[in-house]
């Protein structure tokens, strides 16, 4: 069976619905607070956070790893999810500044938007769309995070574009994501499955 770039997002989109509404459910890939502590990040920041808030993780690294967030700026969460890193993000750029999560899955964005309210976090915002065709203003943005997306877009050439059509001058990508490497053979992708799917 073919898959097409539709097909891939509607697979996409389902699983991670499924993932905002019961992420206990899911069994393909480590999700939730103990995921996160795994991939790096602190684990008293973690456990400071309402379970609400971790339980939907579905990253594989830890973006804030890669390069600093000053207080002012503006970062954009690219694939948002249920709303952690770019919660993380508005907190480090202080009310002065703000973070925007962009996700194509209403459910994420709905828990994301709870999310913010329930940490007060009003320079947080969430936004339904496709990383393809970001609904962000050119130009308006220093650092774009993303944590396991840009795996999932059957475009990669087109975010990467969006990326920098929404990033200032000098401003910086920060990414997190898995790769597949030259000398995995098609069966052992087959026998591990997609990631997605």
């Amino acid at each position: 069976m073919e898959q097409t770039p539709d097909k891939i997002r509607a697979s996409v989109r389902e699983r991670f619905s499924k993932i905002a509404r019961s992420p206990e459910t899911e069994t393909g890939f480590a999700v939730g607070p103990k995921s996160a502590k795994a991939l790096g990040y602190p684990a008293q920041e973690i456990d400071a956070l309402p379970l609400a808030v971790t339980e939907s993780f579905a990253g594989v690294g830890n973006p804030f790893s890669l390069g600093e967030i000053k207080p002012g700026q503006t970062v954009l969460d690219l694939g948002c999810g249920a709303g952690l890193d770019c919660l993380l993000a508005a907190r480090r750029v202080g009310p002065s500044g703000r973070a925007i999560g962009v996700d194509m899955t209403p459910e994420m964005i709905h828990k994301a938007t709870q999310n913010a309210l329930a940490l007060g976090l009003a320079n947080a915002e969430f936004r339904q769309g496709d990383i393809e065709s970001l609904p962000v203003e050119s130009g308006t943005v220093d650092v774009a995070i993303s944590n396991g997306v840009f795996n999932l877009c059957p475009d990669k050439p087109r975010v990467l574009a969006e990326v920098h059509r929404v990033l200032r001058p000098g401003g910086r990508l920060l990414m997190a994501d898995i790769i597949l490497e030259d000398h995995v053979s098609r069966e052992k992708v087959r026998l591990l499955g997609s990631w997605s799917s």
